[in-house]
């Protein structure tokens, strides 16, 4: 495809360029002057930067067809859920068409384990900006840890955490750059904002994010805003597929270890997912005084309520 923007792009350059020889007046010796050498008009040449963009795209659609075809075994065709296994999945994880519901634990462990087709799912959720489910529990939890505190989440996407939390009296603002407009609906909801601004705007207290794209660059942004003392960030126990890691180890102001009984609140178990929590460090230069064991890990996981 490069190959041919280019090869294009030469031919039509070339036939913008002047003849290289002089003319002469057909009544005159006298030589004109060599015209100028036009340059190409802004916008022509093949922007590295746009070839760079399209190779990268070309190759993360290959590698979501080759993902979902391997997770559902169809090559050819439409890839859905029979009728039984979609209407577990709808009953069990949306309201309504896209729109994701907090899960109940208590029949998600009761029917989930009667879907035989569980490795559709996240293939053909994930195009549409749903990378994992909420439990009606994790939800809950969270909202004891937020407690008073001003929250904001950032790279919120539909907003569905935010929605969630609000319902359980947290004061949240979901902020998004909206530029994945391609894959995510963005409710009037999501104020459009990027990471940098929004913490500069809302100074929050925490901050929360979900399945952070791997690699970002705002991240590091949350570890640099001094008002910040809790950033919770739901992602994945494997290190390539979200979450900038590099950053993460590379910040010192913070605290970080995986709560373990949160993360398995994440929904689906399959996933592998992982919910990590950063807390800043006191002052004592750097050093970490033993604090009081953390609310949610006291208390037990027992059977869930509906």
């Amino acid at each position: 495809m490069q190959r041919d923007i280019s090869a294009a792009y030469e031919r039509r350059r070339s036939e913008e360029q002047p003849p290289k020889r002089l003319y002469r007046s057909s009544n005159s010796a006298k030589t004109l002057p060599k015209p100028a050498r036009r340059t190409p008009r802004a916008g022509k040449a093949l922007d590295p930067a746009l070839s760079q963009y399209i190779r990268n795209r070309m190759a993360r659609m290959a590698i979501k067809n080759y993902g979902l075809i391997a997770a559902s075994g169809i090559k050819e065709g439409v890839v859905r859920f029979n009728w039984l296994n979609g209407y577990i999945i709808k009953g069990l994880l949306f309201a309504r068409e896209l729109e994701r519901k907090p899960v109940s634990l208590f029949w998600f462990r009761l029917l989930w384990p009667l879907v035989w087709q569980k490795e559709r799912l996240m293939p053909l959720a994930e195009p549409k900006g749903i990378y994992c489910f909420y439990s009606r529990q994790l939800i809950e939890k969270l909202a004891v840890l937020i407690g008073s505190r001003s929250c904001l989440e950032i790279a919120a996407g539909d907003g569905t955490l935010t929605r969630f939390l609000k319902n359980h009296g947290v004061r949240i603002t979901a902020t998004d750059d909206c530029s994945w407009k391609y894959a995510v609906h963005y409710p009037d909801s999501v104020v459009k904002r990027d990471a940098r601004e929004a913490l500069k705007v809302y100074a929050p207290e925490v901050v929360i994010c979900s399945w952070p794209p791997a690699g970002n660059d705002f991240e590091r942004r949350v570890f640099k805003t001094r008002g910040v003392q809790i950033y919770i960030v739901i992602g994945s126990r494997h290190q390539f597929a979200a979450g900038n890691w590099n950053d993460y180890q590379r910040q010192s102001a913070f605290t970080f270890e995986e709560e373990k009984a949160l993360s398995r609140l994440v929904l689906p178990p399959e996933l592998g997912s992982a919910v990590y929590i950063f807390r800043r460090k006191t002052k004592c230069e750097g050093a970490t005084p033993p604090r009081k064991p953390f609310p949610l890990l006291s208390e037990p996981v027992g059977p869930a309520l509906t």
